[in-house]
């Protein structure tokens, strides 16, 4: 079967008449969790410092470096954007794919939609077509993807980015192809290694898919051609899914019911700042510690059991030499973060949160095991089972199978309209609860630089 063909066909046909209704607020939504978590992450010196170079390369102004107050050029918007989108990582999310398409769909369709002064109709389209070729081939893969040392959204960002700034530029099927086989040839490599490790160049793997799917649609659009079966691959067996899977992926997935279920239908949003994986047992312990009166100075231990992936992934304890990633990518810190602070948010991932040495103490407290009960259910499941044990002897025990903000328990737009506030900062706040109106209403808003300019 002709994959990439197939979903490059449906991709050039997205049209916001015909979406769902439900699609359209989905997409939505979305947009609004963006904002919010460009916000927070501009609360990082290590994203402002992003920020800071490319405002000194005083590139021209075409697209806006939200909540950064200048322009820069497309492609370097859409780092900056990707990057900010990403950093704080509370970014959205597909279960199934293990990726976060939205850190690089929305940042190219914002900065190509605003170049070319486009509507909200067209960026809902735009970002529903580049959620599906980011979702899809990242659901094929998935976990063979990130278990081979990838990290999909950065590898499957770059294909979300292309078809959503083809879509924008109206791109007919064969163009549209060739933006997602430029897109296979010039997507970031996106390393897992980076992250696992903890440094923080990990937070530029979506800026430079945005920025790398940009650059393929507009090759695409110069005449430049691409392998229109990048996905599936050929009889030479050099196709996306097969070079990066060692051959374990599921092309029936990058197909499946395309056009009557869209995948964004699926994304999940995140109330904490860290990996979902984390947040079965960040929501146990928070849920523990309001219920109880838990004193962190006589915990005695505790003991997280969760599924395998969360164990390789986020299993890992931290230092005071570690950087904002490590915590981020860390059940131990993320439960004595919400257990000495009540919440996990922007602050709980600064570098002055982690330089206090008794949120690293009570962190190397915290035992990280599998448990295979939980790990059976998973991927329909992502669950984490909380265990404190007192001094005293007294064990406060909490188990969450379905963290909040999935489909199944879902986060809605007064939700994520707190969230745009929280993050905000010291933002006016009668300017965010403007943009929040007008993302809520993109339908009508006829020019996007109508939101780009008060964001």
């Amino acid at each position: 079967m002709e994959y990439t063909k197939e979903l490059a066909k449906f991709c050039a046909g997205v049209s916001f008449d015909t979406l769902p209704q439900e699609v359209v607020h989905k997409a939505k939504l979305c947009i609004l969790d963006f904002v919010a978590n460009v916000y927070g992450s501009l609360e990082l010196e290590t994203a402002r410092n992003v920020v800071s170079y490319i405002k000194s390369l005083e590139s021209p102004a075409m697209a806006t470096a939200l909540g950064c107050g200048f322009k820069t050029d497309v492609h370097h918007a859409a780092f900056i954007n990707g990057t900010t989108a990403e950093a704080i990582e509370a970014q959205d999310g597909l279960r199934f794919g293990g990726n976060h398409p939205g850190t690089a769909v929305i940042p190219a369709a914002f900065a190509i939609a605003e170049n070319l002064n486009l509507g909200g109709k067209a960026l809902i389209e735009a970002v529903v077509a580049g959620y599906e070729a980011a979702d899809r081939p990242a659901a094929a893969m998935h976990p063979y993807h990130t278990l081979s040392g990838f990290l999909p959204t950065g590898t499957c960002g770059a294909f979300g980015a292309a078809a959503a700034t083809a879509r924008l530029k109206l791109f007919d099927e064969t163009a549209m192809l060739n933006a997602l086989g430029n897109a296979g040839y010039l997507l970031p490599i996106s390393m897992a290694e980076q992250l696992m490790g903890g440094y923080t160049i990990k937070i530029v793997q979506s800026g430079q898919a945005a920025s790398a799917g940009i650059m393929a649609a507009s090759l695409a659009e110069g005449g430049i051609t691409g392998a229109p079966y990048v996905l599936e691959g050929s009889p030479l067996n050099g196709g996306f899914v097969q070079i990066t899977t060692g051959g374990m992926h599921d092309n029936d997935r990058i197909t499946d019911n395309l056009g009557t279920h869209y995948s964004i239908m699926d994304i999940y949003f995140k109330p904490y700042t860290a990996c979902r994986h984390t947040h079965g047992a960040a929501q146990a312990t928070l849920e523990l510690a309001k219920g109880n009166e838990i004193d962190p100075g006589q915990i005695d231990n505790i003991t997280v059991y969760t599924y395998g992936i969360a164990t390789i992934a986020v299993g890992k304890g931290v230092s005071l030499n570690d950087t904002f990633v490590n915590a981020q990518f860390s059940i131990p810190y993320v439960v004595a973060a919400c257990l000495l602070d009540g919440e996990l948010g922007p602050k709980q991932l600064t570098e002055k949160r982690m330089s206090d040495s008794r949120v690293i103490d009570l962190s190397q407290k915290v035992t990280v095991e599998l448990d295979e009960e939980l790990n059976s259910i998973y991927p329909d499941k992502t669950a984490s089972r909380v265990e404190i044990c007192m001094k005293n002897n007294d064990r406060f025990i909490r188990q969450i199978d379905i963290p909040k903000g999935d489909p199944r328990d879902p986060i809605e737009a007064d939700d994520l309209a707190a969230k745009v506030k929280h993050f905000a900062g010291s933002r006016p706040m009668q300017n965010i609860e403007l943009l929040i109106d007008r993302i809520l209403n993109l339908e009508r808003v006829e020019d996007i630089h109508q939101a780009t300019e008060i964001i």
